[in-house]
C-alpha cells in the first residue's frame, strides 16, 4: 500500500498560530491526507477532532515536549484519544552530558511503557545533534538501549545533515523506525528547501520507505528561499506525490 502523506505543522507555525482551522483547511486544499501537529493552539480536543473531519485530514502523529509528556500524563493522552492520535512523539531533547542523557532515557523508558499500556505508541525524533553532542557516542543508541520498543522517527535531512551515512543508519535501525521526515537540503547556505529543489536523494528515501512499510511519510520545511511556508508546503507535497507514485508504481 502506498503511504499516506501529512505535513508537520511547524513548518507553516505562523499560519496556524494565526488560524489553525483555516491552515488546517489550506493544507487539505494542498492535498495531504494528514497531518502531524506541533501544538493545538489553545483549542479543545473536540474542536481540532471536529475540524479534522470537516476537513478529512487524519492524524500521523503529535509532537509533543518531554515533559508535557510526563508531567501532565493523563490529560495529554486524553487529548490525543479525543483527536484520533496514538503516536506521541518526542521532538528534541539536549543535554550537556552522558549522565543527563541516561537519566532523560530511563525517564522516557518510564513513560513509554505506562503510555503503551493505554495502547499509544512512543517516538523520538531526531536532529543532527544527537550524533554528535556526546563525542564518539550516539544518544539514539542510548535511547534505544534504555527501551528497545521505542520507536523512532527518522529525520533524514538532519541524519544526513549530521554526516551520518543515511542508508546505512536505516538498515541498522529498521526494526525501529516507524515514521520518516522528509525534506529536502539546499547546499548553500546549508539549509531545508522544497523537495526536489536540493542534493538529497528523496526518491531513495521513498524507496526505503517502501521496503520498511510505513503508513505516512511526513513532510518538513523549517527554510523557505522563494516561497511562503504555505506555497512551498503545496510544492512539497506535489513533489513528493509524484515520487510516491513512480516508486510505488
Amino acid at each position: 500500500m502506498k503511504p499516506k502523506i501529512g505535513l508537520q505543522l511547524w513548518s507553516i507555525q505562523e499560519a496556524c498560530k494565526e488560524d489553525l482551522f483555516q491552515a488546517l483547511e489550506s493544507v487539505k486544499k494542498s492535498g495531504y491526507d494528514g497531518v502531524e501537529f506541533a501544538g493545538y493552539y489553545g483549542y479543545s480536543a473536540t474542536e481540532v477532532s471536529n475540524a479534522l473531519k470537516e476537513y478529512d485530514l487524519g492524524v500521523a502523529a503529535s509532537h509533543l515536549p518531554f515533559e508535557t509528556l510526563r508531567d501532565h500524563f493523563e490529560a495529554t493522552l486524553a487529548y490525543e484519544k479525543a483527536i484520533g492520535n496514538h503516536r506521541l512523539v518526542v521532538p528534541y531533547a539536549s543535554f550537556e552530558t552522558f549522565a543527563e542523557w541516561q537519566q532523560f532515557a530511563r525517564e522516557f523508558a518510564e513513560v513509554a511503557k505506562k503510555a503503551a499500556a493505554q495502547g499509544f505508541e512512543c517516538y523520538y525524533h531526531n536532529h543532527a545533534h544527537e550524533f554528535t553532542e556526546i563525542p564518539n557516542k550516539s544518544m539514539i543508541e542510548e535511547l534505544l538501549a534504555e527501551n528497545p520498543a521505542l520507536k523512532l522517527e527518522a529525520d533524514l535531512y538532519w541524519i544526513a545533515y549530521s554526516g551520518t551515512d543515511v542508508f546505512t543508519w536505516l538498515k541498522e535501525h529498521q526494526e525501529s523506525v516507524g515514521l520518516l521526515h522528509i525534506k529536502d537540503m539546499q547546499e548553500e547556505p546549508k539549509e531545508s528547501t522544497e523537495i526536489n529543489n536540493g542534493i538529497l536523494p528523496i526518491k531513495d528515501y521513498v524507496t526505503v520507505a517502501q521496503q520498511f512499510q510505513l503508513p505516512w511519510l511526513i513532510v518538513e520545511q523549517e527554510a523557505f528561499q522563494k516561497y511562503a511556508p504555505l506555497e512551498a508546503t503545496a510544492i512539497d507535497y506535489l513533489q513528493l506525490k509524484a515520487i510516491v507514485e513512480e516508486v510505488y508504481q
